[in-house]
């Protein structure tokens, strides 16, 4: 998995990107983008984008958009944060190929 620093086109006509990271994982990207609107208020958009492989052996990506508002940032990362421990709690074996495969 690759973590990237990196603006995109994503074609979104809602707001203007002002930043943004692009998490390579397989067959998935994950893109994590700051947008204002224009009220300058952030919001947050995480996007997975999947390749897939069409019968004729080209290419099309499925992408899944979630919208994080700034009113829901502190309860979304309170979830987060334990969700992630409990699997960490769990499944710590999870985070040590992570750290492995980041290195690389």
């Amino acid at each position: 998995m690759s973590v990237e620093n990196n603006f995109h086109n994503d074609h979104d006509e809602y707001g203007e990107i002002i930043n943004s990271k692009s998490i390579r994982a397989g067959k998935r990207t994950y893109f994590i983008d700051v947008k204002a609107t224009q009220g300058d208020d952030y919001y947050l958009v995480i996007t997975e984008s999947r390749r897939r492989t069409n019968s004729d052996g080209s290419y099309s990506y499925s992408r899944h958009h979630m919208y994080l508002y700034k009113e829901d940032f502190g309860k979304f990362m309170d979830g987060l944060h334990e969700m992630v421990d409990f699997v960490k709690t769990k499944k710590p074996e999870y985070f040590e190929t992570n750290r492995e495969n980041l290195e690389e």
